[in-house]
């Protein structure tokens, strides 16, 4: 059988002299550590905001949120058709449909549920959701059944000319348009 050296002892006195760490201490915060970390996410919080603020004021000064685009010719739907485009950016699919002869409608085509895409179902005059058996009103895009919290944003449609345009968002019946 082995024997530990004598010096051992002395060693291990060595050891906890430099590092001089109690472990039944380690896991405790003192009150100026937890003070200056709530100091310091509050301020970064802060700054956050500061800067989504100034972010959205320069925007708006900017020329505003929604660009102005062309999306379609009046004469190329008939009543009771749809036609998808892109608005405000290319990854942002909207439904334009036509209701009447002088009544066109747009809304963006995700489902304020889960995103699935909503599509234009002409025979029970209403937008339905797919994944979850959401239905909105083609009139105002307001819930009539189903999980989405919320109605779809509308598309503000401008017509000039037998041209439609988008010329901005309506979300949750508020005007962002410019």
């Amino acid at each position: 059988m082995r024997e530990k050296p004598a010096s051992c002892p002395r060693e291990a006195r060595l050891w906890r002299e430099e590092f001089s760490v109690a472990a039944g201490e380690q896991g405790f915060v003192e009150r100026r550590q937890f003070g200056k970390f709530l100091v310091l996410t509050s301020a970064a919080m802060f700054a956050g905001q500061l800067w989504l603020l100034a972010k959205n004021a320069y925007s708006k000064r900017a020329g505003g949120l929604w660009p102005r685009k062309a999306v379609a010719l009046e004469r190329d739907l008939a009543i009771g058709e749809a036609k998808v485009f892109a608005y405000p950016g290319p990854q942002d699919n909207c439904l334009l449909i036509r209701l009447g002869e002088e009544r066109f409608v747009a809304y963006s085509q995700k489902c304020t549920h889960l995103s699935c895409a909503v599509v234009y179902s002409a025979q029970r005059r209403r937008l339905e959701c797919p994944c979850h058996e959401g239905y909105f009103s083609v009139e105002d895009g307001y819930v009539i059944q189903g999980p989405p919290p919320r109605p779809l944003p509308r598309i503000e449609l401008e017509r000039s000319g037998g041209q439609l345009y988008a010329r901005g968002v309506t979300v949750f019946g508020e005007e962002e348009s410019q």
